[in-house]
């Protein structure tokens, strides 16, 4: 399970933002996880987080610099070679940050093992890298990488494996996990495949079409009653749902619907956005649960109900829906989402981030915990009206007075020409 993130000089990021995932002391008992994390020490996880804010805030960037890193453990070693440097997305709005490096480390479990891992990305070269792992609560380094010594690689106790092959391998410009994986290392190959199995996202822009795809394939599989199952009970009218082949021997999915006269099937093509969106989201969520993966889901609303988001969200909730320790970091423009239809918390205030940018254009990331709300408050209500920031500065009525405006200068200046 992922515990923290943190990131500086990636995208908007431009100082270091932390993203949390342990519940700090003296907060709620919300739908925690007690986690083991070496020797007699555990801590407590929440299954989810939703991050809020205005257009252009920084909230996409967030999880795009979660996927970055992802990307560089995977790929360094054996996809970066082509590259002069390194493929990096510092802070752009200040021309100094290009050269400053590129900062990411996480903070995970795995197997009852903490493990902390970062490094650091600068234009040419990787700058620094670090392994530390708690077996028995205890940190012990068992890697640190700094390009400025004599000596790069240090493995303090001597603890890994194969070191000097690995170090030889491992270009400047690759990080030495991506090496590890890559040769299946007997005991850095766990640190690596937990990024390979995790960080999946699904933005609502680009592959749709390959999420349709995987879902349904799964149909045909041990994730086909679930998937018929939340069909249904989405509200879409839908009965059922097959595989049938096209004319070119390839799958495709047909969606049976309610109607007076009985079940009628649609082609594909004819089914609503809503509807293909919802279905297209159901095979990644299936995999992410079995697998207790974490999930990256870019604007949950975006082309879904409101209350599709909120099952969403209690599924990763429900601990007899999500056995295995799934996690789930959404964004989202819908405040909607953080309150029932009764009006209670679907979220809890240590579940749901802001994100803001400075006068510089650089993102801010805080907990909405930092603006303390009152035990009863209504979230919703609060955070529209800005209370806790995250929301556009724009006021009522503004943009029609600005296109107003505007128009008034555009006929003055037509009579002037005239």
């Amino acid at each position: 399970m992922l515990l923290r993130f943190r990131v500086a000089n990636v995208r908007s990021l431009r100082d270091e933002q932390e993203l949390s995932f342990v519940l700090p002391e003296g907060e709620l008992e919300i739908a925690s996880r007690e986690l083991r994390t070496g020797g007699d020490r555990s801590v407590s996880v929440i299954p989810l987080i939703g991050i809020f804010g205005a257009n252009a805030s920084g909230k996409s960037n967030v999880l795009a610099a979660l996927t970055d890193m992802r990307s560089a453990v995977l790929n360094s070693y054996a996809r970066w070679a082509s590259y002069e440097g390194i493929p990096r997305r510092p802070f752009a709005l200040k021309a100094t940050d290009e050269n400053e490096p590129s900062f990411f480390e996480v903070d995970v479990v795995i197997d009852e093992v903490r493990w902390t891992y970062g490094f650091e990305l600068g234009p040419k070269r990787v700058e620094a890298e670090w392994i530390h792992s708690y077996p028995r609560g205890h940190r012990q380094v068992w890697l640190d990488r700094d390009a400025s010594r004599p000596e790069v690689y240090e493995w303090p106790g001597s603890r890994v494996k194969d070191r000097a092959q690995l170090a030889r391998r491992t270009r400047p410009n690759a990080l030495l996990l991506s090496t590890a994986g890559t040769d299946n290392h007997p005991q850095l190959s766990v640190l690596f495949h937990w990024f390979r199995r995790n960080l999946w996202i699904i933005n609502p822009e680009n592959e749709r079409e390959q999420r349709e795809q995987f879902t349904t394939r799964a149909l045909s599989g041990s994730r086909a009653h679930r998937i018929n199952e939340l069909l249904r009970v989405a509200d879409l009218g839908i009965t059922g749902a097959n595989v049938v082949q096209d004319e070119k021997g390839g799958a495709r999915v047909r969606l049976t619907h309610r109607s007076t006269g009985g079940d009628v099937a649609f082609d594909w093509r004819d089914e609503s956005l809503g509807t293909r969106s919802w279905f297209a989201l159901l095979g990644p969520l299936l995999l992410a649960l079995d697998e207790g993966a974490v999930l990256l889901v870019d604007e949950l609303d975006a082309s879904l109900h409101p209350r599709f988001a909120a099952e969403v969200v209690r599924l990763f909730h429900d601990p007899q829906a999500n056995p295995r320790g799934a996690q789930l970091v959404f964004t989202s423009h819908d405040p909607s989402v953080l309150t029932t239809p009764s009006g209670g918390r679907l979220l809890e205030p240590v579940q749901v981030w802001l994100t803001e940018k400075d006068q510089d254009g650089a993102t801010e990331l805080y907990p909405l915990t930092a603006a303390a709300p009152g035990a009863d408050e209504d979230l919703m209500k609060s955070y529209l009206v800005g209370a806790f920031g995250g929301v556009p500065s724009l006021l009522e009525g503004q943009i029609a007075r600005r296109l107003l405006a505007v128009s008034e200068w555009e006929r003055e200046e037509g009579a002037g020409r005239n």
